[in-house]
C-alpha cells in the first residue's frame, strides 16, 4: 500500500514538475515577445524621427528657397551699367569772368544744376578709385576736382566778428546746393599746393579742417605747383613729401594720398614715375592711391580692364578752349549714347553688368562684390 502511495507521489510530483517547466517556458516567451514588441518600439520611433528629419529638411530646404536672391531686387528696368564710364571734372577758379580756366559763379551753379537733373550725383574720389561707389539705382556717379587751392575755392568773410563762408566761393556754392539738394551729396577733392592753401593764412588752419570733417578731401599738388617733366627722382619725392608733411601738421590723422599732376606733366624718365606713386623724403612718406592727368575724357569703371588709378584722365568744366572735349561735350554724348555711361543698380555690394560689356571686367577687381551679368530686354 505504501509503494503505491509513493509511486502516485512521485508522478504527480513529475506531473507538476513538468507543469512548471511549460510555465516557466512560456513566462520566458512572454519575455521575448515583450522585449521583441519593445525593439519594434525602438524600431518605429527610429522611423519616426527620420520622417521627422526629412520633414525638417524639407522645412529647412523650403526655408533656404525662400531666401531672397541678391538679384531679384536689381531694377533691371533702369538699364544698370556699373562697367560704364564716369566723368572726373576738373575746376580750377570759380571768378568774375568766364576763361579757360575760370567758371563764373553763374556757369558753375549752372553746371552743378545741370548735371544733378541729368541724374549725375558726386561721389568722393577716394570712393571711386576703392569702387565703394554708393548710388541711387538709375544714377551715375560724377567727380568734382578743384586744382591750385585758389582763394576763390574757399573764401572766408568776417562779418559782426564771425566767420562767414562767401556764398560765391566754390565751397559756398556746392553747400547751398546740398542744402536745396540733399540728394546731391557735398563731396569734392580741393588739390592744393605750398603753406597757404586758399590764400587766407590766418585761416589755413580753419578751412582745412573744416573741409575734413565736412567729409571733403584734400589731395597733393605738390609743395610748390612743381612740373615733374625734369625732376629727379629725389627731387620728385621732396615736392610730393613735402606737401604732405605740411598737411600733417594740421590734420594729423587725415592721409593725403591723391596727387593731382602741376601741368599735367610725368618725368620724362619713365623709371621716375614710380616715385609719383610711393615714395619718402626726410622722413615723410606717401603712398598715393590716384594720380589725376589734366583733362580730356571719361575715366573708365574702376571694375574695368582697362582703369588705371596711376593716369585718371579728367574732362575739363569749361566752355571755352576745350577743343570738343569739355564738360558739355561729354553730356551730350552721353544723351546720345547712354549705354556708356556708368548707372547704377543702387546696390553697393553688387557690381551689375550688361551681358555685352561683360568682356571688360576685370574680377580681380571686384574687391568682394557679386557680380551680376544680365541679358538685357530688346
Amino acid at each position: 500500500m505504501k509503494k503505491a502511495i509513493n509511486i502516485v507521489a512521485i508522478l504527480v510530483t513529475v506531473l507538476l514538475l513538468l507543469i512548471g517547466c511549460n510555465k516557466t517556458e512560456e513566462v520566458a516567451n512572454k519575455e521575448i515577445q515583450v522585449v521583441d514588441k519593445s525593439s519594434n518600439k525602438v524600431e518605429e520611433k527610429d522611423n519616426i524621427d527620420n520622417i521627422v528629419d526629412k520633414k525638417d529638411d524639407k522645412e529647412n530646404s523650403k526655408e533656404e528657397d525662400k531666401k531672397e536672391n541678391p538679384f531679384e531686387k536689381i531694377d533691371l528696368s533702369k538699364k544698370p551699367n556699373e562697367a560704364g564710364q564716369i566723368m572726373i571734372l576738373m575746376y580750377h577758379n570759380i571768378g568774375k569772368k568766364e576763361s579757360e580756366w575760370v567758371r563764373t559763379v553763374e556757369n558753375f551753379k549752372r553746371d552743378l544744376k545741370v548735371l544733378y537733373e541729368k541724374g549725375y550725383r558726386p561721389i568722393s574720389l577716394k570712393d571711386f578709385v576703392n569702387n565703394n561707389i554708393d548710388v541711387e539705382a538709375g544714377y551715375t556717379p560724377v567727380v568734382i576736382t578743384f586744382d591750385d587751392g585758389n582763394k576763390n575755392n574757399f573764401n572766408i568773410i568776417i562779418k559782426d566778428g564771425k566767420k562767414i563762408i562767401d556764398p560765391d566761393c566754390a565751397v559756398g556754392i556746392l553747400e547751398e546746393f546740398h542744402e536745396k539738394h540733399p540728394d546731391f551729396p557735398l563731396e569734392a577733392t580741393f588739390f592744393v599746393f605750398g603753406k597757404n592753401p586758399f590764400r587766407q593764412k590766418e585761416f589755413v588752419e580753419y578751412k582745412l579742417k573744416y573741409l575734413v570733417e565736412k567729409g571733403l578731401d584734400i589731395g597733393n599738388h605738390t609743395i610748390g605747383h612743381n612740373n615733374f617733366t625734369n625732376l629727379n627722382s629725389n627731387d620728385i619725392q621732396k615736392v610730393i613729401a613735402e606737401n604732405v608733411k605740411f598737411l600733417n601738421g594740421i590734420l594729423k590723422d587725415y592721409e593725403v594720398n591723391t596727387l593731382a599732376l602741376p601741368y599735367g606733366s610725368r618725368p620724362k624718365n619713365k623709371e621716375n614715375e614710380n616715385y609719383l606713386r610711393k615714395g619718402e623724403y626726410d622722413g615723410t612718406s606717401y603712398n598715393n592711391i590716384a594720380i589725376l592727368n589734366v583733362g580730356w575724357k571719361p575715366s573708365y569703371s574702376p571694375i574695368d580692364k582697362r582703369f588705371n588709378p596711376y593716369s585718371l584722365p579728367r574732362v575739363r568744366a569749361s566752355e571755352i578752349k576745350v577743343d570738343n572735349v569739355g564738360l558739355y561735350n561729354w553730356l551730350k554724348y552721353f544723351d546720345k549714347f547712354p549705354e556708356k555711361r556708368y548707372i547704377s543698380d543702387g546696390n553697393p555690394d553688387i557690381v551689375t553688368v550688361p551681358k555685352k560689356f561683360e568682356g571688360i571686367v576685370d574680377k580681380n577687381k571686384l574687391n568682394g562684390k557679386l557680380l551680376y551679368i544680365y541679358e538685357e530686354k530688346e
